[in-house]
């Protein structure tokens, strides 16, 4: 069984820091990770080929940056790593992204599933996954939170607003799992220094059978701001009963309650 697992290199949200006048993003001490959701992804992608055999494919795309990304993603499971290096990466939005990634899963030719996450810690629009499945013209099953593979199927479970949903699906095919399809694993020191061995291709936009316009993004980012929360410091005094009418009123005069 060969798996794609996709994942995405972002900034580390904890690291962020907001500007209180401005509200701009300050990120020049902020480091990158592996997305959160897409580390489900790889952790997916290794269980089911621990258990039927086969390898996994981490697979990315993105700035001159990311390029720190791959040692952390090969220390999680997949055997090898595949990476269209690009800089238009730092501006696309989820069409771009998914023509890009589909056109990299075209140059892997042969494989069974492709596993995203259902969003990114950054933006979370929750679009990469179905385009690519769209455009690579397999079925697509989102909101996973739990899957196995047995005798060639797929058999998934959705988590939905009613319910729990249950589908079988043959390869190959693309799922966009949730964050509670598994817990994520700690690299070991052994598997850290082990990755940097394992073999990771680099892709071009070229190689993956587009040109610069096709990869002309339809959105454009303007500006990222951060929420300023200003907390009005009011203090109540008095008896329970009296602090509680206080509490009431001025609840009122904001239309709160």
């Amino acid at each position: 069984m060969k798996v794609i697992a996709c994942y995405k290199w972002v900034l580390d949200e904890a690291d962020l820091k907001v500007d209180a006048k401005s509200r701009a993003l300050l990120t020049d001490r902020t480091k990158n990770k592996i997305s959160e959701y897409d580390r489900n992804a790889i952790e997916c992608g290794v269980q089911l080929t621990e258990q039927v055999g086969g390898e996994v494919v981490a697979l990315t795309a993105g700035t001159a940056n990311s390029k720190n990304s791959l040692k952390d993603a090969l220390s999680r499971g997949p055997a090898q790593a595949v990476w269209v290096k690009d800089e238009l990466m730092s501006q696309a939005d989820s069409a771009v992204t998914a023509k890009i990634l589909a056109g990299a899963v075209r140059k892997i030719e042969e494989f069974d599933l492709v596993v995203c996450g259902e969003g990114s810690s950054d933006e979370y629009a929750q679009q990469v996954g179905i385009r690519m499945g769209q455009l690579l013209n397999i079925p697509v099953i989102t909101f996973v939170n739990k899957v196995e593979v047995k005798d060639g199927i797929l058999r998934a479970e959705r988590k939905l607003e009613e319910g729990i949903e249950v589908v079988e699906v043959k390869f190959p095919a693309l799922i966009t799992v949730l964050p509670d399809v598994n817990t994520p694993r700690i690299p070991s020191l052994k598997q850290i220094l082990g990755a940097a061995k394992k073999p990771v291709q680099e892709l071009s936009i070229a190689d993956c059978g587009l040109s610069p316009a096709d990869t002309e993004s339809k959105v454009s980012r303007e500006s990222v701001l951060g929420t300023v929360m200003e907390r009005k410091q009011i203090r109540v005094q008095g008896e329970v009963t009296e602090m509680v009418q206080q509490i009431v009123d001025l609840l009122n005069k904001e239309g709160l309650c």
